[in-house]
């Protein structure tokens, strides 16, 4: 009977551990392996139903924190840590990032999915010098944020934060910054090309680039290289007769391994 007890308890607190609504030293400890709040630096708390950050603002060296896919609206806990580096709070209902000004630290924020509906709701994050990587909508996973339908979002974000380098996931400046502009901008080309009035236009007259015989190989006259041809389609001939003669081995190989492996038969 007391088995039986336990074995219905186990599931029940395992349920109990995958959400909880507030975030306490219980949780902290039991997800990360310490027993103090300041010695966490890396924390992910994702997709826990957490709508209460609750005593997270003690874990005052966290520098990585993960905590999307939650119900989190209030971000006041957060004022405290100034060394989080990397904050991902991506999928919930924010809609106010003051807390966050207090963040010295923060290079990179995730804050695609949520409820941001002007860019003045950004400019709170104006003053931390070392962000250089912000994202507000996610293509991959379908989140945005009702700011990004403003046709002048990108311009007034790049304004607000000159020192970005990457814009929700694209990138601004450095290595790289330049192919993926071109890139963008033949895509662009492209699409504008295709289409009229939002009308996909045919082109029945299109051609190809090369003519058909442009990447057939020539030969040459020269008796080195025909030799030099002759020589190398009989070793690929010599290749094809030993990958035959490997097949049938390599079968004839397991058909007996299998029969061996065949219970053996007497008859009475």
């Amino acid at each position: 009977m007391i088995a039986g007890v336990i074995y219905l308890l186990i599931p029940l607190q395992t349920k109990q551990s995958q959400h909880c609504e507030k975030i306490t030293a219980v949780l902290l400890k039991s997800r990360t392996g310490e027993f103090d709040l300041e010695s966490i630096l890396f924390l992910k708390l994702r997709g826990l139903g957490i709508h209460d950050l609750g005593c997270i603002g003690e874990c005052i060296n966290l520098e990585r924190l993960d905590l999307s896919g939650n119900n989190i609206s209030n971000l006041a806990p957060l004022a405290s840590l100034r060394l989080l580096s990397v904050l991902n709070l991506s999928a919930n209902r924010i809609s106010n990032l003051d807390p966050l000004r207090s963040c010295d630290s923060l290079q990179n924020l995730n804050i695609a999915g949520n409820v941001i509906s002007s860019t003045e709701n950004l400019h709170c994050l104006a003053s931390l010098r070392k962000l250089e990587n912000i994202r507000l909508k996610d293509n991959t996973y379908n989140y945005t944020n009702p700011v990004c339908r403003n046709a002048l979002y990108r311009t007034v974000v790049l304004e607000m934060f000159p020192n970005i380098k990457v814009l929700d996931g694209e990138r601004i400046v450095g290595r790289g910054s330049d192919l993926y502009q071109l890139c963008k901008d033949i895509d662009d080309t492209i699409k504008a090309g295709l289409y009229k009035n939002g009308q996909l236009i045919e082109h029945p007259d299109c051609k190809p680039w090369v003519e058909d015989s442009y990447w057939e190989i020539k030969r040459s006259n020269n008796a080195i290289i025909e030799e030099a041809y002759k020589q190398f389609n009989d070793v690929l001939h010599e290749c094809r007769l030993l990958n035959n003669r490997a097949t049938h081995v390599i079968s004839q190989t397991e058909r007996s391994m299998s029969l061996k492996k065949q219970p053996k038969q007497f008859a009475i």
